[in-house]
Protein backbone atom coordinates (compact mmCIF):
# COMPACT_ATOMS: atom_id res chain seq x y z
CA UNK A 1 0.00 0.00 0.00
CA UNK A 2 2.81 2.29 0.63
CA UNK A 3 4.79 1.83 -2.53
CA UNK A 4 0.93 2.53 -4.38
CA UNK A 5 0.63 5.88 -2.50
CA UNK A 6 4.13 6.78 -3.48
CA UNK A 7 3.15 6.19 -6.68
CA UNK A 8 0.58 8.28 -6.88
CA UNK A 9 2.84 10.93 -5.21
CA UNK A 10 4.90 10.71 -7.83
CA UNK A 11 2.89 10.96 -10.57
CA UNK A 12 0.30 13.85 -9.07
CA UNK A 13 1.55 16.31 -11.93
CA UNK A 14 0.25 13.69 -14.70
CA UNK A 15 -2.92 12.60 -12.86
CA UNK A 16 -3.55 15.84 -12.16
CA UNK A 17 -3.04 17.12 -15.99
CA UNK A 18 -4.92 13.37 -17.25
CA UNK A 19 -7.85 14.95 -15.29
CA UNK A 20 -8.29 18.34 -16.58
CA UNK A 21 -7.96 17.32 -20.06
CA UNK A 22 -10.93 14.83 -19.13
CA UNK A 23 -12.74 17.43 -17.88
CA UNK A 24 -11.92 19.43 -20.51
CA UNK A 25 -13.09 17.22 -22.95
CA UNK A 26 -16.03 16.49 -20.90
CA UNK A 27 -17.63 20.16 -20.77
CA UNK A 28 -16.10 21.08 -25.15
CA UNK A 29 -18.29 18.13 -26.18
CA UNK A 30 -21.26 18.42 -23.97
CA UNK A 31 -21.36 21.86 -24.58
CA UNK A 32 -20.69 22.97 -28.40
CA UNK A 33 -22.92 20.79 -31.08
CA UNK A 34 -20.20 21.04 -33.75
CA UNK A 35 -17.34 19.61 -31.39
CA UNK A 36 -19.44 17.13 -30.26
CA UNK A 37 -20.72 16.21 -34.25
CA UNK A 38 -17.26 15.44 -34.47
CA UNK A 39 -16.64 13.83 -31.51
CA UNK A 40 -19.24 11.48 -32.43
CA UNK A 41 -17.93 10.61 -36.07
CA UNK A 42 -14.63 9.74 -34.60
CA UNK A 43 -15.62 7.53 -32.33
CA UNK A 44 -17.63 5.89 -34.78
CA UNK A 45 -15.48 5.55 -37.38
CA UNK A 46 -12.45 3.91 -34.54
CA UNK A 47 -15.42 1.79 -33.68
CA UNK A 48 -16.35 1.12 -36.63
CA UNK A 49 -12.69 -0.07 -37.65
CA UNK A 50 -12.12 -2.25 -34.35
CA UNK A 51 -15.20 -3.97 -35.10
CA UNK A 52 -14.51 -4.72 -38.66
CA UNK A 53 -10.97 -5.94 -37.29
CA UNK A 54 -12.58 -8.11 -34.83
CA UNK A 55 -15.21 -9.65 -37.57
CA UNK A 56 -12.06 -10.51 -39.97
CA UNK A 57 -10.46 -12.00 -37.09
CA UNK A 58 -13.21 -14.00 -35.86
CA UNK A 59 -13.88 -15.06 -39.82
CA UNK A 60 -10.48 -16.09 -39.79
CA UNK A 61 -10.73 -18.55 -36.59
CA UNK A 62 -14.45 -19.85 -38.40
CA UNK A 63 -12.42 -21.31 -41.74
CA UNK A 64 -12.01 -24.36 -40.30
CA UNK A 65 -15.51 -24.86 -40.15
CA UNK A 66 -16.37 -23.62 -43.04
CA UNK A 67 -13.87 -25.59 -45.43
CA UNK A 68 -15.36 -28.53 -43.58
CA UNK A 69 -19.06 -27.32 -44.19
CA UNK A 70 -17.73 -26.84 -47.83
CA UNK A 71 -16.37 -30.05 -48.49
CA UNK A 72 -19.13 -31.99 -47.29
CA UNK A 73 -21.32 -30.53 -49.27
CA UNK A 74 -18.84 -31.16 -51.98
CA UNK A 75 -19.04 -34.64 -51.82
CA UNK A 76 -22.92 -35.06 -51.56
CA UNK A 77 -23.12 -32.81 -55.35
CA UNK A 78 -20.07 -35.28 -56.54
CA UNK A 79 -22.27 -37.94 -55.10
CA UNK A 80 -25.28 -37.14 -57.28
CA UNK A 81 -23.22 -36.13 -60.27
CA UNK A 82 -22.16 -39.88 -60.36
CA UNK A 83 -25.64 -41.16 -59.20
CA UNK A 84 -27.15 -39.48 -62.28
CA UNK A 85 -24.21 -40.44 -64.70
CA UNK A 86 -24.78 -43.69 -63.91
CA UNK A 87 -29.14 -43.47 -64.66
CA UNK A 88 -27.72 -41.69 -68.25
CA UNK A 89 -25.60 -44.64 -68.58
CA UNK A 90 -28.53 -47.17 -68.19
CA UNK A 91 -30.84 -45.21 -70.04
CA UNK A 92 -27.90 -45.12 -73.02
CA UNK A 93 -27.17 -48.79 -72.70
CA UNK A 94 -30.97 -49.26 -73.12
CA UNK A 95 -31.47 -47.56 -75.76
CA UNK A 96 -28.31 -49.17 -77.83
CA UNK A 97 -29.46 -52.55 -76.88
CA UNK A 98 -32.03 -51.94 -79.21
CA UNK A 99 -30.47 -50.56 -82.30
CA UNK A 100 -29.87 -53.82 -83.89
CA UNK A 101 -27.78 -53.97 -86.92
CA UNK A 102 -29.09 -54.18 -90.51
CA UNK A 103 -30.10 -57.18 -92.35
CA UNK A 104 -30.29 -59.63 -89.44
CA UNK A 105 -33.05 -62.19 -88.24
CA UNK A 106 -32.41 -61.74 -84.53
CA UNK A 107 -35.54 -62.92 -83.08
CA UNK A 108 -34.27 -65.32 -81.12
CA UNK A 109 -30.99 -63.03 -80.07
CA UNK A 110 -30.61 -60.72 -76.84
CA UNK A 111 -27.38 -58.26 -75.89
CA UNK A 112 -25.90 -56.82 -73.12
CA UNK A 113 -23.73 -53.76 -73.27
CA UNK A 114 -21.08 -53.46 -71.73
CA UNK A 115 -18.02 -50.75 -71.70
CA UNK A 116 -14.47 -51.52 -72.93
CA UNK A 117 -11.91 -51.03 -70.18
CA UNK A 118 -8.94 -52.28 -71.85
CA UNK A 119 -7.94 -52.42 -75.41
CA UNK A 120 -5.16 -53.59 -77.65
CA UNK A 121 -4.38 -53.48 -81.39
CA UNK A 122 -1.05 -53.31 -81.93
CA UNK A 123 -0.15 -57.61 -80.94
CA UNK A 124 -0.78 -60.47 -83.06
CA UNK A 125 -2.78 -61.44 -80.39
CA UNK A 126 -5.01 -58.43 -79.37
CA UNK A 127 -7.81 -58.58 -76.24
CA UNK A 128 -10.11 -56.82 -75.07
CA UNK A 129 -11.92 -55.96 -71.40
CA UNK A 130 -15.08 -55.03 -70.77
CA UNK A 131 -16.99 -54.21 -67.60
CA UNK A 132 -19.77 -56.88 -67.37
CA UNK A 133 -19.09 -60.58 -66.27
CA UNK A 134 -20.84 -63.57 -65.05
CA UNK A 135 -22.88 -61.55 -62.77
CA UNK A 136 -24.74 -59.92 -65.97
CA UNK A 137 -25.61 -62.87 -67.67
CA UNK A 138 -22.14 -63.19 -69.87
CA UNK A 139 -20.74 -66.54 -70.60
CA UNK A 140 -17.75 -67.97 -72.51
CA UNK A 141 -17.96 -68.41 -76.59
CA UNK A 142 -20.89 -65.58 -76.62
CA UNK A 143 -20.04 -63.24 -79.81
CA UNK A 144 -19.46 -59.71 -79.40
CA UNK A 145 -20.47 -56.69 -82.05
CA UNK A 146 -20.63 -52.58 -81.69
CA UNK A 147 -22.86 -50.66 -83.93
CA UNK A 148 -20.57 -51.33 -86.82
CA UNK A 149 -20.36 -54.80 -86.88
CA UNK A 150 -18.39 -58.22 -85.12
CA UNK A 151 -15.59 -57.34 -82.65
CA UNK A 152 -14.69 -60.33 -81.35
CA UNK A 153 -15.67 -63.73 -78.81
CA UNK A 154 -15.88 -63.80 -75.04
CA UNK A 155 -12.89 -66.04 -73.55
CA UNK A 156 -12.61 -65.20 -70.13
CA UNK A 157 -15.47 -64.90 -67.60
CA UNK A 158 -15.14 -62.87 -63.98
CA UNK A 159 -18.01 -61.83 -61.63
CA UNK A 160 -18.00 -58.50 -63.17
CA UNK A 161 -15.43 -58.32 -65.80
CA UNK A 162 -14.38 -60.41 -68.99
CA UNK A 163 -12.00 -60.79 -72.14
CA UNK A 164 -12.95 -60.78 -75.08
CA UNK A 165 -10.64 -61.97 -78.11
CA UNK A 166 -10.53 -59.55 -80.36
CA UNK A 167 -11.38 -59.72 -84.22
CA UNK A 168 -7.32 -58.54 -84.50
CA UNK A 169 -5.99 -61.90 -82.99
CA UNK A 170 -4.40 -64.35 -85.27
CA UNK A 171 -6.11 -67.39 -83.47
CA UNK A 172 -9.48 -66.18 -83.67
CA UNK A 173 -11.80 -67.50 -87.04
CA UNK A 174 -15.07 -66.08 -88.07
CA UNK A 175 -17.33 -67.83 -90.21
CA UNK A 176 -18.53 -65.29 -92.52
CA UNK A 177 -19.45 -64.56 -96.17
CA UNK A 178 -19.93 -62.27 -99.23
CA UNK A 179 -23.72 -60.71 -99.03
CA UNK A 180 -26.20 -62.48 -101.64
CA UNK A 181 -23.28 -66.11 -101.43
CA UNK A 182 -23.87 -68.94 -99.96
CA UNK A 183 -20.29 -69.80 -100.46
CA UNK A 184 -18.76 -69.68 -96.88
CA UNK A 185 -15.15 -68.56 -96.12
CA UNK A 186 -13.12 -68.07 -92.68
CA UNK A 187 -12.41 -64.33 -91.29
CA UNK A 188 -9.01 -64.07 -89.80
CA UNK A 189 -6.96 -61.61 -89.15
CA UNK A 190 -3.26 -61.51 -90.75
CA UNK A 191 -1.51 -59.47 -87.95
CA UNK A 192 -0.85 -57.04 -90.35
CA UNK A 193 -2.89 -53.49 -90.47
CA UNK A 194 -6.18 -53.35 -87.85
CA UNK A 195 -8.20 -51.93 -90.83
CA UNK A 196 -8.60 -54.85 -92.63
CA UNK A 197 -9.01 -58.88 -92.18
CA UNK A 198 -8.87 -61.65 -94.69
CA UNK A 199 -11.59 -64.17 -95.36
CA UNK A 200 -10.19 -67.56 -96.52
CA UNK A 201 -10.89 -70.52 -98.44
CA UNK A 202 -14.02 -69.30 -100.15
CA UNK A 203 -15.11 -71.41 -103.07
CA UNK A 204 -13.65 -70.83 -106.75
CA UNK A 205 -16.62 -70.58 -107.97
CA UNK A 206 -17.90 -68.38 -105.84
CA UNK A 207 -18.68 -64.67 -107.21
CA UNK A 208 -17.74 -61.29 -105.61
CA UNK A 209 -16.88 -57.89 -106.39
CA UNK A 210 -14.66 -55.07 -104.66
CA UNK A 211 -16.93 -53.51 -102.45
CA UNK A 212 -19.36 -56.05 -101.62
CA UNK A 213 -20.70 -56.14 -98.17
CA UNK A 214 -18.93 -59.34 -96.15
CA UNK A 215 -21.45 -60.45 -93.22
CA UNK A 216 -21.25 -63.49 -90.82
CA UNK A 217 -22.84 -66.85 -91.96
CA UNK A 218 -24.53 -67.65 -89.00
CA UNK A 219 -23.21 -71.17 -88.68
CA UNK A 220 -22.72 -71.02 -85.25
CA UNK A 221 -24.66 -69.65 -81.80
CA UNK A 222 -21.73 -67.25 -81.41
CA UNK A 223 -22.99 -64.89 -84.12
CA UNK A 224 -26.30 -64.24 -85.68
CA UNK A 225 -26.35 -63.94 -89.54
CA UNK A 226 -26.06 -60.88 -91.31
CA UNK A 227 -23.75 -59.01 -88.59
CA UNK A 228 -21.87 -56.73 -91.14
CA UNK A 229 -18.40 -57.32 -91.49
CA UNK A 230 -16.94 -55.11 -93.91
CA UNK A 231 -16.17 -54.46 -97.44
CA UNK A 232 -13.89 -56.73 -99.59
CA UNK A 233 -10.87 -54.51 -100.83
CA UNK A 234 -9.22 -56.78 -103.24
CA UNK A 235 -8.05 -60.09 -103.81
CA UNK A 236 -5.16 -62.00 -103.18
CA UNK A 237 -4.59 -64.81 -105.66
CA UNK A 238 -1.34 -65.82 -104.33
CA UNK A 239 -3.05 -67.42 -101.17
CA UNK A 240 -4.19 -70.55 -102.74
CA UNK A 241 -4.81 -71.85 -105.89
CA UNK A 242 -8.52 -73.61 -105.01
CA UNK A 243 -9.62 -71.28 -103.07
CA UNK A 244 -9.98 -67.46 -102.90
CA UNK A 245 -8.53 -65.17 -100.27
CA UNK A 246 -10.43 -61.85 -100.46
CA UNK A 247 -9.10 -58.79 -98.30
CA UNK A 248 -11.71 -57.49 -96.22
CA UNK A 249 -11.74 -53.36 -95.40
CA UNK A 250 -13.58 -53.99 -91.30
CA UNK A 251 -16.42 -51.71 -90.75
CA UNK A 252 -15.50 -51.67 -86.88
CA UNK A 253 -12.48 -49.15 -86.11
CA UNK A 254 -10.74 -51.29 -83.24
CA UNK A 255 -9.04 -48.13 -82.19
CA UNK A 256 -11.97 -46.23 -80.67
CA UNK A 257 -14.38 -49.12 -79.54
CA UNK A 258 -16.13 -47.97 -76.11
CA UNK A 259 -19.42 -49.64 -76.13
CA UNK A 260 -19.97 -53.24 -77.00
CA UNK A 261 -22.95 -55.62 -77.13
CA UNK A 262 -22.80 -59.16 -76.26
CA UNK A 263 -24.92 -61.77 -78.15
CA UNK A 264 -26.74 -64.17 -76.29
CA UNK A 265 -28.54 -66.56 -78.22
CA UNK A 266 -31.38 -67.79 -76.81
CA UNK A 267 -31.36 -70.87 -78.53
CA UNK A 268 -27.58 -72.14 -78.01
CA UNK A 269 -29.20 -74.80 -75.37
CA UNK A 270 -31.55 -76.47 -77.45
CA UNK A 271 -28.99 -76.35 -80.53
CA UNK A 272 -26.33 -77.81 -78.46
CA UNK A 273 -28.04 -80.94 -77.77
CA UNK A 274 -29.82 -81.05 -81.08
CA UNK A 275 -26.29 -81.59 -82.31
CA UNK A 276 -25.35 -83.78 -79.79
CA UNK A 277 -28.26 -86.26 -80.63
CA UNK A 278 -27.46 -86.18 -84.45
CA UNK A 279 -23.71 -86.69 -83.90
CA UNK A 280 -24.88 -89.70 -81.96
Amino acid sequence: MRNLLLFFFRCRPWLLLAAYIIISCVLLFSSNPYQQSVYLTSANSVSSTLYSGATKVKSYFNLFEVNEDLLRRNNLLEKKVLELEARIQLYQEKEIALELPADSSLSRFDFIVAHVINNSINRAHNFITINKGSADGIQPEMGVVDQNGIVGKVNVVGEHSSRIISLLNSDLRISSKVKGSDQVGSLVWDGDDSRFALLEELPRHSTFNVGDTVITSGYSTTFPEGIPVGVVDSELKDYDENFYTLRIRLFTDFSKLSIVRIVIDNMADELSIVEQDTQE
